[in-house]
């Protein structure tokens, strides 16, 4: 059994009467993906303040790394690394100046500077624009070079915060292959998103955010699973076939425009075979099926009643 990267109990913040984090609890396998979810306002950026330090909570414990977030800062801030929602680069230096920076200011990192500095380009595919003005950056190069920037004291754990907002799907698409690679070899991420997608491709487990509570927890497939509405949509020919499919199926609801029937299910093989064989005692065909799962969309609304935003996948 791994061992926890971050342990929260109780954790509470409010600023003035209002109540950010009302007494969340989370714990962080090491060497996974954590995501939290949750809309505008939920407390995600809050949580990630008092994770990182930043902020001091009011109630409750936090240990990153074993040590108390509280008591133990420093040692903290030696374990994590950071990347805020918007590249915290300086575009007045070139990609290799503000990774060189970065090393100037982590002493444990100063030693091998230089082989540090060059490995990192070579990483995160930036050798080529390593000399230019990181001004000249595309969105998706800053980001690159804003995550290599956290990478310079190797940190156990990196806490990114809406890592992928305003990037193009090539550019996100990039982003997600090198956190895959960073996990693979051992660093524990804690993901804030607002791309539901992202948090379905990256994330280990999933917790779900609500006006500073948490309403759910698990891994994609399990918080999939609390939502009904997993059915079959059939697409027939002609409205009678519809008309005929729709009288022994109780319970399905028709589309007439589309000539389409949903017949709830649960998706499995069993279900799905049963209703096959329904359609040869009545001697009806389909002319094409589709099973659809409720994704993390379905979750998210559900949970916290907002919709977010989510690219094309």
């Amino acid at each position: 059994m791994r061992s926890s990267a971050i342990a929260v109990s109780g954790l509470r913040k409010a600023f003035g009467d209002r109540i950010v984090l009302d007494g969340i609890d989370l714990d962080v396998p090491a060497g996974s993906v954590f995501s939290l979810l949750g809309p505008n306002g939920a407390g995600k950026t809050t949580t990630v303040h008092v994770l990182t330090t930043l902020m001091k909570a009011d109630g409750g414990t936090a240990r990153v790394a074993g040590h108390d977030v509280a008591t133990e800062a420093e040692s903290v801030r030696a374990a994590i690394g950071v990347t805020g929602q918007f590249a915290a680069v300086d575009e007045l230096l070139t990609g290799q100046e503000n990774l060189q920076l970065m090393v100037d200011l982590n002493r444990t990192a100063s030693a091998g500077g230089k082989r540090i500095v060059t490995e990192l380009l070579e990483r995160f595919d930036l050798v080529e624009s390593a000399r230019q003005p990181a001004s000249t950056y595309s969105g998706g190069m800053r980001r690159k070079l804003d995550l290599a920037m956290t990478l310079v004291g190797e940190p156990r754990i990196i806490f990114l915060d809406e890592p992928t907002t305003g990037l193009d799907p090539r550019s996100r698409r990039t982003m997600w292959s090198i956190i895959r690679e960073l996990v693979a070899g051992g660093v524990t991420v804690f993901l804030t998103t607002q791309y539901l997608d992202e948090a379905d491709q990256l994330a280990d487990r999933i917790a779900v955010l609500e006006q500073g509570r948490l309403v759910a927890q698990g891994t994609p497939d399990e918080l999939k699973r609390q939502i009904p509405g997993t059915h079959v949509r059939l697409r027939f020919s002609t409205v009678a076939e519809l008309d005929a499919a729709a009288r022994i199926f109780a319970g399905s609801t028709r589309d007439d425009e589309a000539l389409a029937l949903r017949v709830p299910g649960d998706g499995g093989t069993k279900s799905l075979r049963a209703l096959l064989d329904r359609f040869d005692e009545h001697s009806l065909s389909a002319e094409g099926f589709s099973v659809h799962t409720p994704d993390l969309d379905d979750v998210f609304l559900a949970l916290t009643g907002h919709t977010t935003e989510v690219v094309a996948k």
